[in-house]
């Protein structure tokens, strides 16, 4: 009976193929945007936490002012000294490493060639806190880093600009007024928060940048990574405190500084991108249900049309209940085929999208069969007041039906 229902019900689809179309477009664009939204969103709570990942391991940093990013209020905020960078490698408990950190953007001159770039001045620490590694070269060596040597390490776009094709070590790049002797080359990362391309960077020793680049022994950031286990929350709450006595703040003054954990400002970005992620999700869910009014509608009408012959079925004898399966056997497979199609289109434009925007492409299996599984759902559901109304036609008034 079963497989009999299924025979009628995909010769009824084929008799009006392009009705079914319309009818299942809507499974077809809700289940596709529901996929859609959901891979595309965890592709990029991926991504935000490998970029902030990239930036070091149990990474905390430390910079002047009360808040991060473009327009923090830093200016009137006085900058570290190397003395803090000492105290705290003595006072803080379950700290691996700690750099300092000097920044200045400079334009790069190698033979022809010129590019803009930043030049951070620091310690062997910062390989550490970073995460980086080397692909060629060496890091610093103990002398350089306390003679303040021109010598410099480059990021791999850096050398793509300067020195295309060409093994930059042992060459010299002029960085304003001096030459510096590339000793190194970092590992390739990528692009970080923000969208800042993280390759873009030149590193030379701290002493170098402090006496010929910004002409101060200030340090205007520290980058402290901790040991594994230890409790962040904790650490900052001592960093904070030997900094406000350093500082020699008030008790009642704000933190004219700011200390960021990098691992909590990944969860934050990740739950917000999740909210955000079923917030989209559930506005496509809408289109589902817009599709099951629609195969409801074309049900209904497929009833009345073929009133004439439901009479037919029950006056040789058919059973109500073959008919209510039949009709609703045809809502269900024309619900599971805009699945199915629906799940197929939004594989193709997750792969697509994911390309195009440098984002990873996470197959779910989980939310491919749940919108799948809702789909068919949405054909018994919707299909049933159809189904249950052919079923209860008195055969007589169907029989003088025109």
């Amino acid at each position: 009976m079963l497989l009999n229902a299924l025979l009628l019900a995909l010769r009824e689809i084929r008799r009006n193929l392009l009705r079914s179309f319309l009818t299942v477009l809507g499974i077809v664009i809700g289940v596709g945007a529901v996929i859609t939204m959901v891979t595309l969103g965890n592709g990029a709570t991926r991504m935000v936490a490998d970029q902030i990942s990239s930036l070091g391991t149990n990474l905390l940093m430390l910079r002047p002012g009360q808040r991060l990013g473009p327009g923090r209020d830093s200016a009137g905020a006085p900058n570290f000294k190397l003395s803090d960078v000492e105290a705290i490698q003595q006072q803080i408990n379950g700290l691996q490493t700690v750099a300092p950190v000097v920044g200045s953007s400079v334009t790069l001159v190698a033979g022809t060639q010129n590019w803009s770039s930043t030049v951070s001045g620091t310690t062997n620490a910062y390989f550490t806190t970073g995460n980086w590694k080397l692909a060629g070269g060496r890091q610093f060596n103990d002398d350089e880093e306390s003679n303040g040597k021109a010598v410099c390490i480059i990021g791999n776009t850096v050398k793509k600009e300067l020195f295309a094709g060409q093994s930059p070590l042992g060459n010299s790049v002029r960085v304003k007024s001096f030459d510096c002797e590339i000793i190194g080359v970092l590992a390739a990362k990528g692009q970080g928060g923000g969208g800042m391309d993280q390759d873009d960077t030149v590193l030379m020793p701290l002493r170098t940048a402090q006496r010929r680049l910004t002409g101060s022994l200030d340090v205007s950031s520290l980058m402290i990574s901790l040991k594994d286990g230890v409790n962040s929350a904790q650490a900052i709450a001592q960093i904070r405190s030997l900094m406000r006595e350093r500082r020699k703040l008030a008790e009642n003054a704000d933190d004219n500084f700011n200390v960021m954990d990098t691992k909590q400002l990944a969860e934050t970005l990740s739950g917000t991108i999740g909210t955000m992620t079923a917030l989209l999700g559930a506005v496509a869910a809408v289109s589902l249900l817009v599709g099951g009014i629609g195969i409801m509608n074309i049900m209904l009408v497929s009833v009345t049309e073929r009133t004439r012959e439901i009479g037919i079925r029950l006056a040789i004898g058919a059973l109500e209940n073959e008919v209510l399966l039949q009709f609703l056997i045809e809502a269900v497979v024309l619900s599971a085929f805009g699945g199915l199609v629906g799940v197929a289109l939004a594989f193709l434009a997750c792969i697509g999208i994911s390309g195009a925007m440098n984002m990873p492409f996470l197959f779910n299996p989980a939310i491919n069969l749940t919108a799948f599984g809702f789909s068919a759902a949405i054909g018994v559901i919707f299909g049933y007041v159809p189904a249950r109304r052919a079923a209860q036609l008195d055969p007589i008034e169907a029989l003088r039906h025109e």
